[in-house]
C-alpha cells in the first residue's frame, strides 16, 4: 500500500495552476516539499530524460496543471462517454498499467486544478442530453487515490448529486472510501471495484489496497446506497490461473454482502501488455513477477500484446462457468 503520509517527494507545477483555488490549497498543503516550475504538465523534459530504472521515483512526484483537453469520447461498455477529468496517471505501480503509454510521460500523478470548469461542462452535458447518460470520469486515473490528495471526489459527488442528471462512474483499486459513505449522492454514482486474486494484487498491482480491504469497501459503498459493479480486471493468465481465479470467485461468494450479490454486475477484461511496459518493468522491477509470456501472447496493434485467441476463449468459458457457480445470476456485462 502506498505511503501517502510522505507523498509527494516534489511538486512540479505550471504557474497558471496557482491561480485556481485548488492549486493554492495544494501549495499550502505541500508547502514543505520542493516546488519546481514547469512550462507544461504535458511535457517535462527533465523527467522524460530519466532512466527506466527510476520509474518508482517518478511515481513519487505530483504534477499540477490546467486541463485544456475536454473532448468527450463515446463509449459503449458501462458508460456512454469517457470524460477527461480531474487527474491523469497514478501513484501505484501496477505492472500492466495502460496509462504508462510513453515511457516517462504518463507515469506520475497529474492533478488538473480547473475542476470548476470541468464540473460545469459535465453538468451541462448531462442536462442537455436527450436521455440520462453515464459519464466515465475515472478512465485516466484512480479517483479514490486522488481524493486522498485533493478531496476532489467528495466535491464531485456532492455537486453532481445536487445538479447533474444521469450517472457518473469510476473504477478503483483502493479502499479509502470512508469520506464518501455519508455523502448525498442521490443515486447518481456507480462505484466499480477492481478485483484480482491475492497473489496478483500483492505482486503485480504494487501499491494498491489489499483484496480484503477492497471487498470491504465495496460492501460499505453498496450499504451506503451507491450503485456498484465489479471489475474482474485485468485477467492475467499466469501458470495456475484456473486455481487463482476459481478461488477468487469462491472468496467473493463468501465475503460479498448479500446486497452486493443482488445488485452488482461484473465486467471481465483480459490483460493487454505493451513493449513499453516490458522495457520499464525489466529495468525498474528486475525481480518482479513476469507477466509477459511470448508463448501465450500475440501481437495486437502497434507494440501491444494480448492472449492468443484459443487461450482467451478458454479463459472466458472458465470465468463464465465459475461465476455462475459462485455468484449465481450476477450479470456479466461484457468480456473483452
Amino acid at each position: 500500500m502506498l505511503d501517502l503520509k510522505s507523498f509527494p517527494d516534489a511538486v512540479y507545477y505550471e504557474p497558471e495552476a496557482l491561480k485556481y483555488p485548488l492549486g493554492r490549497l495544494l501549495r499550502e498543503k505541500y508547502g514543505d516539499k520542493p516546488w519546481i516550475e514547469i512550462e507544461s504538465h504535458n511535457s517535462i523534459p527533465e523527467l522524460q530524460k530519466r532512466q527506466n530504472r527510476e520509474f518508482p521515483k517518478l511515481k513519487r512526484l505530483l504534477i499540477l496543471g490546467v486541463r485544456k483537453t475536454h473532448k468527450y469520447v463515446p463509449n459503449h461498455k458501462v458508460s456512454n462517454f469517457l470524460v477527461p477529468f480531474t487527474s491523469s496517471g497514478c501513484s501505484a505501480m501496477c505492472l500492466y498499467c495502460y496509462l504508462v503509454c510513453n515511457y516517462n510521460k504518463c507515469s506520475y500523478l497529474r492533478i488538473f486544478v480547473n475542476r470548476e470548469q470541468m464540473m460545469e461542462r459535465l453538468i451541462g452535458e448531462s442536462i442537455k442530453a436527450d436521455t440520462p447518460q453515464t459519464f466515465e470520469i475515472g478512465s485516466n486515473s484512480d479517483l479514490i487515490l486522488e481524493n486522498q490528495i485533493t478531496d476532489n471526489l467528495t466535491w464531485i459527488i456532492e455537486n453532481f448529486g445536487a445538479q447533474g442528471r444521469g450517472t457518473i462512474t469510476f473504477p478503483t483499486k483502493f479502499s479509502m472510501v470512508e469520506s464518501l459513505l455519508n455523502l448525498n449522492h442521490q443515486g447518481k454514482v456507480l462505484f466499480r471495484m477492481s478485483i484480482n486474486p491475492e497473489e496478483i494484487v500483492r505482486r503485480v498491482e504494487i501499491g494498491t489496497s489489499p483484496l480484503s480491504d477492497r471487498i470491504r469497501a465495496l460492501n460499505n459503498m453498496c450499504d451506503a446506497g451507491y450503485r456498484v459493479g465489479i471489475l474482474l480486471a485485468p485477467v492475467i493468465m499466469l501458470p495456475g490461473w484456473r486455481d487463482m481465479y476459481g478461488s477468487l470467485l469462491e472468496r467473493l461468494a463468501s465475503e460479498l454482502s448479500e446486497k452486493v450479490k443482488r445488485e452488482a454486475f461484473i465486467e471481465i477484461i483480459f490483460m493487454t501488455y505493451s513493449f513499453v511496459q516490458n522495457f520499464i518493468n525489466t529495468e525498474a522491477f528486475p525481480h518482479a513477477l513476469q507477466i509477459f509470456d511470448r508463448e501465450s501472447m500475440t501481437g495486437r496493434g502497434r507494440g501491444k500484446y494480448c492472449y492468443r485467441e484459443p487461450l482467451r476463449e478458454e479463459g472466458e468459458a472458465f470465468l463464465r462457468e465459475k461465476t455462475k457457480q459462485s455468484l449465481g445470476d450476477m450479470p456479466i456485462l461484457y468480456v473483452v
